[in-house]
């Protein structure tokens, strides 16, 4: 496999979708769940033969805010999105419900988290991704620091955070889309799918990058030169990775189609990175490194 060959098309294909998917996010943003932005989040089942519209009109008339959302899921079960309220509230709007529609309403869950919480909760989910990704890098960089030629342990460390940070944008891409499409909502479920990424991608390019220090340090390595170490090291670990990824997709495609709605898009960020992840480890990282090092050479 000539990777280093076609490395311009492989990086170039990636740099597309980064810009792609970043323009995407910047355009159409988030669309915040309650856990970041504070609001209440209500599950009540009370049959199929309720409809959304009576459901709706009853809650209208108990509630005193206008802009509140009413979604039916094909079991039965009502969801709630309201303004953050207080316990007394919640106890009054179980008793209306119950007195229209019969001692059959049963409460499955009920979650109210207010706006300076879900302010904290925001800014810690974000300052978890940086130091997950920054501390990573640096983790690779220490790994790998006994090996300074012809590739500078940094600079391991750097392809990491690269792809990392390519791993990360499309499945953030996606859901910006999807929420400007389909009104989905991220919550800390989206961030927790994130950082599950970040870590199998991390895991899949280590190993990529500890094939080409192994062979880099062996004297048929040191025979035949950078490019053809790094094709032959990406060739060894090329089924590995795919039958890794391979079995991990397959459990998360059954999940998607048969595991439970509400963790449908946290399922399918999973998927969408870890596809993305094993590509990049191949087509992104190990390219990275060639170029750099091959800049530093000349230099």
């Amino acid at each position: 496999m000539n990777l280093i060959k076609h490395k311009n098309i492989f990086l170039g294909a990636s740099g597309v979708l980064v810009i792609i998917s970043w323009t995407l996010v910047l355009i159409f943003g988030f669309k915040e769940g309650i856990d970041l932005k504070g609001g209440t989040e209500w599950h009540v089942r009370m049959g199929n033969e309720r409809t959304e519209e009576e459901v709706r009109n009853v809650v209208q008339v108990i509630s005193r805010e206008k802009n509140f959302v009413v979604k039916k899921t094909g079991d039965g079960t009502f969801i709630f999105r309201l303004g953050a309220i207080t316990e007394m509230e919640h106890a009054e709007y179980l008793k209306g419900l119950k007195k229209k529609f019969g001692e059959d309403v049963e409460e499955i869950s009920f979650t109210s988290v207010g706006p300076s919480i879900g302010r904290e909760l925001r800014s810690q989910a974000i300052w978890a991704g940086v130091l997950v990704i920054l501390g990573i890098s640096l983790y690779v960089a220490w790994a790998f620091r006994k090996l300074k030629e012809p590739i500078a342990s940094w600079k391991y460390g750097l392809a990491t955070l690269v792809t990392l940070f390519h791993d990360v944008s499309v499945p953030m891409g996606l859901l910006a889309l999807l929420g400007n499409i389909k009104n989905i909502e991220i919550d800390t479920n989206f961030i927790v799918a994130l950082l599950v990424v970040m870590g199998f991608s991390v895991h899949d390019t280590i190993v990529v990058f500890d094939r080409i220090r192994e062979n880099l340090q062996n004297a048929e390595g040191k025979k035949h030169g950078l490019e053809a170490t790094i094709n032959k090291s990406v060739s060894e670990t090329l089924v590995r990775s795919i039958n890794t990824s391979l079995t991990l997709v397959l459990v998360l495609v059954a999940l998607l189609l048969w595991g439970p709605a509400t963790l449908f898009y946290f399922i399918l960020t999973i998927l969408i990175g870890t596809v993305i992840g094993t590509y990049s480890s191949i087509c992104v990282a190990s390219p990275l490194v060639y170029i750099w090092s091959k800049k530093s050479t000349k230099n």
